[in-house]
């Protein structure tokens, strides 16, 4: 059992980050290792079939976000992109995922709804660039579930509890974190990413347009895929963050609760609160807003 992710590192000191969160897994829900095993491998299956579907194009009722990902799957395939093939690959089935996402298809919300564009994302890249068996990226998912429950238990994964630092900020923490250690990181290196990935997310609002979880969630999960690549680079180059994970995410909590309300999912700050959100908020709902 972990409740910090110094905990979860220690103990992973002589085992591994994924033994660990199976393990405690297992004591906590009573189901078996193989059980546990087959529900995720279910969940992967669904992320699959979302960025599947997004890559396809999708576009919401609303109008205000889709067929994205589609774009992106053509420049990506007859254009030399300046970030590259595996960081392009993570952004375009995160926005295809939560293309799906904001069309009422079916996602695996990780953590949420809102944010659950990145950790498949970044799983998508990493799994046609280094050819991950399926066993790795089962374990990928749950190093990832580790690093969200701690963030969970000792911050927040809501947006309208912490704004959108705790929503995507911590997908793409989670998933940074999953990165290092499927690549054989240490897990100490994991804790590194992790941290510098929230650090680098403080403070971020959720100012949803309209109230919807469209513009700007979509294209904040597709940066998120991004700056969770390149903490898991830095960390693995042996890069460390001066400042605790644990302190971060404290430092995370702390901040989301003095955020005012209207930046926290309520689509009255921010982004949402911009003449042409407006415009967009009375044309989807009319005077029923």
């Amino acid at each position: 059992m972990f409740k910090t992710v110094k905990e979860l590192v220690e103990q992973a000191s002589t085992s591994s980050l994924f033994e660990v969160i199976i393990e405690s897994e297992m004591a906590q829900s009573g189901n078996s290792r193989e059980m546990l095993i087959e529900k995720m491998s279910m969940q992967l299956d669904v992320m699959l079939r979302s960025i599947e579907r997004g890559r396809q194009g999708v576009k919401s009722k609303t109008g205000l976000t889709g067929m994205d990902a589609q774009k992106l799957n053509h420049y990506i395939h007859n254009h030399e992109s300046i970030c590259g093939p595996t960081v392009m690959t993570a952004v375009q089935n995160a926005i295809g995922t939560n293309e799906v996402n904001a069309a009422m298809g079916l996602i695996c919300a990780t953590p949420t709804a809102g944010s659950a564009g990145v950790v498949p994302g970044v799983l998508s890249a990493l799994i046609e660039r280094y050819d991950l068996s399926r066993q790795q990226q089962i374990e990928f998912l749950f190093i990832a579930g580790g690093f969200g429950l701690v963030i969970a238990n000792n911050a927040s994964i809501s947006g309208a509890m912490g704004g959108c630092q705790a929503e995507v900020g911590s997908a793409s923490a989670m998933a940074a974190a999953a990165t290092v250690s499927v690549l054989g990181g240490t897990p100490q290196m994991a804790a590194d990413a992790c941290a510098m990935t929230i650090k680098n997310m403080l403070g971020l609002i959720c100012d949803p347009v309209a109230g919807l979880v469209e513009v700007p969630c979509v294209k904040r999960n597709a940066l998120g895929a991004s700056q969770a690549l390149v903490s898991a680079d830095m960390a693995l180059a042996g890069i460390q963050s001066l400042i605790p994970v644990d302190e971060v995410i404290a430092t995370m909590h702390k901040i989301g609760t003095e955020l005012p309300s209207k930046f926290r999912e309520t689509g009255e700050g921010g982004l949402a609160d911009t003449p042409t959100a407006r415009e967009h908020q009375q044309r989807i709902f009319g005077d029923n807003e």
